[in-house]
């Protein structure tokens, strides 16, 4: 079904205009049977405005992975690093809570769909609960912490003989009392 995967997403793309790239659109013969995969990526990407690049993409054994993770992790021979081919990870905060909603629900459709045994985790909360307060309530708690640290660095300069591990706890813990002031 990757052709009819890809097909889709090009579609949707298409409509929304955002930015999209394909690559192999057919998997090998009798692959899937192998955990071995090969050297390919197989599916499509694409890249919503302000938002980092989503790859709805797999190895050649039918799991999903995407091209930077075969480059870092591909070949590594540490057990703990191989785990992470198989973790794909987007930063949506800049696109905002409503793009955020927009992809949470075409992986919903995806999932129902094209995909089996597929998990994702969603800082945002609205994968699990479909609640859109809660994905707007958590977007404005980073924007917040964000802009809060942004200021922070601009308006707090390093101390002389200060490192940055040392920099950064004080940067923190000034933000922690201002968030929390009878702490």
């Amino acid at each position: 079904m990757l052709s009819s995967l890809i097909d889709e997403i090009q579609d949707i793309a298409k409509v929304f205009n955002w930015k999209y790239f394909i690559f192999n659109q057919s998997f090998p013969e009798n692959q899937f049977t192998n955990p071995d995969y090969n050297e390919e990526i197989y599916g499509i990407s694409f890249t919503p405005p302000q938002c980092e690049t989503i790859p709805i993409c797999f190895l050649s054994n039918g799991r999903m992975s995407d091209y930077s993770n075969l480059c870092f992790y591909g070949k590594t021979e540490v057990r703990a690093e191989h785990e992470y081919l198989y973790r794909i990870s987007v930063k949506t905060q800049y696109a905002g809570s409503e793009m955020h909603q927009v992809i949470i629900q075409l992986f919903r459709y995806l999932n129902q769909k094209y995909f089996t045994d597929f998990k994702l985790s969603d800082e945002g909360n609205y994968w699990e609960t479909n609640d859109l307060a809660i994905l707007q309530a958590t977007f404005i708690r980073y924007t917040n912490f964000i802009n809060g640290f942004s200021s922070a660095l601009e308006s707090i300069p390093i101390q002389s003989g200060e490192n940055l591990e040392i920099y950064f706890k004080r940067l923190l813990k000034l933000l922690s009392e201002r968030e929390n002031p009878e702490e």
